[in-house]
Formats: C-alpha cells, sequence, structure tokens
C-alpha cells in the first residue's frame, strides 16, 4: 500500500475502474463477439456448402472452374480451382480478438476446409478439399466477423482514463484541506502558530474546527498558568526576602543554616517558575545556532567552567527559533554535564531537517534504565547520581526536554564515547 494519502487515494479509484474494465472485457465484450462471431459464420458456412456442392456435382474440372467462378460472384466470394499458393497450417494475426472462433466455425460448419488464413486484416481466405481438387476461396472479413471490435475496449480505455483524472482532481481538492489540516498541527507541535482557517466537506471542517479549539483552550491554559505562577512568584519572593532579611540581623550558629534554607526556597521557587513558564519565554525569530552556542560556552567558561566548544558542521544560516529558550536548555544541560562531572565539550550539527546540539561529560552518566524516567519532572535520580552536588528538584532536563518537544524535537540522552559520561542531545526541528 502507498503511504501517502494521495496514493491511496489514486489506488481506491483507479483499482475498481481497472477491475470493472477487466470484468467487462472478459465477461462481456468477448462473449458478445464470439457470439456475433459464430453466428456470422454459420451464415457463411451455408453459402461455403452450397459453394461446395455445386463444385462437386460439375462433371469435370473445366466445368468445375467455371461454376465455382460464376456462382462464387454471385455469392460475393472468389473461387479458383487451382490452389498452388496453399498454406500449410492456418494463420491468424496476433491480435485477431475473434479469429480462433472464425477458424473453429469453419471447421465445424464445412468439414471439406483445409487451411484457414487471416493473415489479411480485410478478408478471409480458405483452402478447401472438393471433388474436382483443392478449390481457393476468398471473401471479405467483416463477414464473419463484426467491424472493429476494439474500438469499444479502446473506447472503455480512453474514457475510463479521462474520468479516472477528472476524479483525481476533484479528490485532490477534497484531501486538500486535510493536509493543511497535518500542516497547521505539525506546526503546532513544533510551537509555531501558523493561520488556519477549516474548509473541504463537512467532517473535515468539524475537524478542523475541533483542532482550532483544542489549539485556543491550550493556549488559554498555557497563558493562566504563567499568569497564575507570576502571581505566586510575586507573593513568595517578598515574604521570603522579609524573612532572609530578618534572619541576617539576628546572630546565632543556626542563623546561616536557616539562611541557607531560606536560599534553598528561593532556588526551589525559581526553578518551579522556570519549569512552568519556559514555553512563554519568547517567540519564533531568525537566529543563528552557531551565535548561541558560543555564547553560552563562552559565558560558562568565563565562569571559570571547563567547557570546550567541540566539532561544528552544517551551514551557518539562520533558523526559525526560540533564542532564549534554547540558551535556557544549553545553560541546564552545561550545568547538569559540571555537576556531575569535571569537563564538558559541547557540540553542534546543522542539517536541511534539524539543529543538533550536543552537551557530552566525563561524570559517571545515567544508565539505560533510568534515562525516560530522568527526563520526567520532579524525578531525582539515585543517590550514586547525586552524591552530595547540591539540592534540586529534578527540573533540569524535564526542561529541556520541553523546550524541545516545543521545537518539534526531542531530549535524547546516551553514552559519551569521547569523554565516557552522559550524552545529552537537543534535537530541534528547522
Amino acid at each position: 500500500m502507498p503511504r501517502g494519502l494521495y496514493g491511496r487515494a489514486a489506488l481506491i479509484l483507479i483499482l475498481p475502474v481497472l477491475t470493472l474494465q477487466l470484468l467487462v472485457s472478459v465477461v462481456f465484450i468477448q462473449r458478445h463477439f464470439d457470439g456475433v462471431t459464430r453466428s456470422m459464420t454459420s451464415a457463411v458456412n451455408i453459402e461455403l456448402r452450397f459453394l461446395r456442392d455445386t463444385i462437386n456435382a460439375a462433371p469435370d474440372a473445366e466445368a468445375a472452374a467455371q461454376i465455382a467462378k460464376s456462382t462464387g460472384a454471385a455469392l460475393e466470394i472468389v473461387a479458383s480451382l487451382r490452389a498452388d499458393n496453399a498454406h500449410a497450417v492456418d494463420k491468424t494475426r496476433f491480435v485477431d480478438l475473434t479469429g480462433a472462433m472464425v477458424i473453429d466455425t469453419l471447421r465445424s460448419g464445412v468439414p471439406e476446409v483445409a487451411v484457414v488464413s487471416l493473415s489479411d486484416r480485410s478478408r478471409v481466405q480458405i483452402w478447401m478439399h472438393t471433388k474436382h481438387g483443392l478449390t481457393y476461396l476468398s471473401f471479405q472479413r467483416d463477414r464473419v466477423s463484426a467491424a472493429n471490435p476494439h474500438q469499444l475496449l479502446v473506447i472503455m480505455v480512453v474514457m475510463g482514463a479521462i474520468m479516472t483524472t477528472i476524479a483525481y482532481f476533484f479528490l485532490r481538492n477534497q484531501l486538500r484541506p486535510i493536509k493543511r489540516l497535518a500542516a497547521a498541527a505539525a506546526e503546532y507541535g513544533k510551537g509555531r502558530i501558523k493561520p488556519f482557517t477549516p474548509t473541504g466537506a463537512v467532517e473535515v471542517r468539524a475537524a478542523g474546527m475541533a483542532f482550532l479549539d483544542m489549539r485556543n483552550k491550550i493556549e488559554r491554559q498555557t497563558h493562566s498558568r504563567t499568569m497564575m505562577l507570576s502571581g505566586v512568584s510575586h507573593d513568595l519572593r517578598t515574604p521570603l526576602t522579609r524573612l532572609r532579611l530578618g534572619l541576617s540581623m539576628l546572630d546565632g550558629e543556626d542563623t546561616e543554616a536557616l539562611i541557607r534554607d531560606v536560599d534553598d526556597m528561593q532556588d526551589l521557587l525559581d526553578a518551579f517558575l522556570d519549569f512552568a513558564r519556559h514555553d512563554a519565554l519568547d517567540g519564533l525569530e531568525p537566529c543563528l545556532p552557531r551565535a548561541i552556542l558560543n555564547a553560552a560556552v563562552s559565558d560558562a567558561a568565563r565562569g571559570g567552567q571547563s567547557v570546550a566548544l567541540g566539532p561544528v558542521s552544517g551551514p551557518d544560516q539562520q533558523v526559525m527559533l526560540r533564542p532564549m529558550a534554547v540558551r535556557r536548555a544549553l545553560d541546564n544541560l552545561i550545568g547538569n554535564a559540571l555537576r556531575y562531572g569535571t569537563k564538558a565539550e559541547v557540540c553542534l550539527d546543522i542539517t536541511d531537517r534539524t539543529v543538533r546540539f550536543t552537551v557530552e561529560d566525563d561524570g559517571p552518566g545515567i544508565p539505560a534504565t533510568s534515562r525516560e524516567a530522568a527526563m520526567s519532572p520532579f524525578v531525582r535520580l539515585d543517590p550514586s547520581r547525586n552524591q552530595d552536588k547540591g539540592t534540586g528538584v529534578g527540573l533540569g532536563l524535564s526542561i529541556v526536554a520541553d523546550i524541545a518537544r516545543n521545537h518539534g524535537g526531542l531530549l535524547r540522552l546516551g553514552e559519551s564515547a569521547r569523554l565516557g559520561g552522559l550524552k545529552a542531545e537537543l534535537v530541534l526541528a528547522r
């Protein structure tokens, strides 16, 4: 089966037409023309038997030749007792649809028929045994076969092709709204809102309206969540700031621990807000992936982190991305790599369809069985991975995975072949 909708629709459209044409051709046309040919040839057999009996009744060969010529002329049959040019076997053309039926009917109706030749499209040639020797007979082919029986087949094929072409263009107009709906859904999966107006049949319009309703509800929900969390951020930051200021004015050994707890609460709050509002940071705009990568690596190196720029391949051209979101994803991946390792390497590969950022480290890595869970929100790995690396709520990789999905891509975790630690690939669709 074809994979595309157009191919499958064409197959559904053409297959019944071809089946119908073959069925009509084999069952109806062939049987019809066979019956017509048998009837017409049987009528000619009566004339041939009369001519045979007349020739056999002649007293000698000379009289038989004269009778054959005169009687044949009356029957519009060329008859001659001189049959020196007789063929050895029956002859017919390859594309002759009724030739076999003509020969069978002639032989069954006139047993004296020796050879039948249908090599000439317009005439039938017969060599027949008589009392006075082999006799040559010739008459028009249209007396034993319907004229041009293939014309009906040609008309069927031509009209079938014309109607199939018309139906294909009509069907293409019906399938075009479905393709537009699929394109709008695919663009929205990449975080791009493409203008879309439902058109086409009633069912397609209903599907298009359902898609628009779903997209609007998602947008409203995202906006409401962002606004709510912005309010929560504003309401919580002020009490936390007053609490930290009050603790800083106190003396005692426990004060520093309480201040660290407040700072941890502030960091956790920031992490929650980052996870909830990362998709509302910025919109799609043309940007250079190399520039985003260079800025992330430069800022990390300037902060004293051991980050190296690896191979960069692909054309240096602008791509539609959310630059702030991509930068946050790279910062999270680099920070995660240096949190569990001592050095990191960042690479970039740009193709016609994707933009792939790769961050590798020399840390302990993540087991294959835990990589899927590592990208889920609020999931922290076992102590062997964390081992006193600070607090956290398990949102770093989840934020990166969501940013990748909003670009129509994915976050892929594996094992670094060069450094031996974790290999994180941020794949973004173009």
